[in-house]
């Protein structure tokens, strides 16, 4: 079985749970995860997590994005984007000044309402199914974070742009947002995801590619270990005497590590075996002088 995280380019007309469904049959393993939903239409980087692995998926999903978006001026949709059903159409009489102002007007937080068209759930159903019953329900603005964004290319009514932003942001309903502010609509023409925290596009690998390596028994280079996705955190290695507490996922006392001096109160841990094996993530409490299991990565079995 595989661990680690793989970094997918997912291609246009795979639902995120279909690019899993199809690693599933290559890899020939049920454990894989995906982190962060990406519509059909939409393409880029998609992080998979695998074995162990999807024990991150939480964790990856909560780090900002960047993408690439094409909005259409003059155009709704039921959707947002252009895969929806045209609701209205008028003249764009923006300037290329005035489109400028809306895009950079929203930078910084600001409250989103999340659209009908979505996997969001309300009272355990997901948005996108009582859109498609025809049925439209109040949703609860949420408040995003705009930290980059950037107009790449304007030729009205097309607007390309680059946007960097946090958890839960829908970049269908900014289009629209802008197109409101405008006063003549909006809608997504394309989306493609160009990074989540560390993983870029450039990395990301095609589902043909990964048959390919796979072939050519090479997959393994291209699967990052769960280890590195905390290598900005210190490490302890624990002494052979205290492994059956570091198996079971017991708290540890500094006794027990090879490193005697202690850690910042509430700092957080990579946890290895004296033999190098990585266990989990721990965070040190100085009032009791204890090492306390945040999440522990050991395959099964081992």
């Amino acid at each position: 079985m595989y661990h680690g995280i793989i970094n997918i380019e997912k291609e246009a007309g795979f639902t995120s749970h279909d690019v899993v469904a199809k690693l599933r049959g290559i890899l020939g393993q049920k454990k894989i995860g995906h982190t962060g939903t990406l519509d059909p239409d939409a393409v880029g980087v998609l992080p998979v997590c695998l074995g162990v692995g999807t024990k991150l998926c939480d964790m990856l999903n909560d780090q900002s994005k960047e993408y690439i978006a094409e909005l259409l001026l003059g155009v709704t949709t039921d959707t947002q984007d252009m895969s929806g059903t045209v609701l209205s159409r008028q003249e764009v009489h923006a300037t290329e000044d005035d489109v400028r102002k809306a895009v950079y007007s929203f930078r910084g937080s600001y409250d989103q309402v999340p659209p009908m068209y979505s996997a969001l759930k309300i009272n355990g159903k997901k948005l996108y199914e009582l859109a498609r019953e025809g049925k439209v329900v109040e949703r609860k603005a949420r408040c995003v974070q705009i930290e980059e964004i950037e107009i790449l290319s304007m030729q009205l009514p097309k607007v390309r742009m680059r946007v960097v932003c946090s958890k839960g942001t829908y970049i269908r309903t900014l289009c629209d947002d802008i197109g409101q502010k405008l006063g003549c609509g909006a809608a997504m023409e394309s989306l493609q995801r160009t990074r989540v925290g560390i993983f870029l596009i450039k990395d990301a690998l095609l589902l043909d590619e990964v048959e390919r390596l796979l072939r050519e028994g090479r997959l393994e280079e291209y699967i990052i270990p769960v280890e590195e996705m905390f290598s900005d955190l210190q490490d302890i290695r624990v002494s052979r005497d205290y492994l059956k507490q570091l198996r079971n996922g017991n708290c540890l006392a500094l006794h027990m590590v090879h490193e005697k001096n202690a850690p910042a109160d509430g700092e957080r841990i990579r946890v290895y075996s004296e033999q190098g094996i990585f266990y989990g993530i721990y965070r040190y409490e100085r009032e009791t002088s204890l090492f306390f299991p945040v999440k522990m990565f050991l395959p099964e079995g081992s």
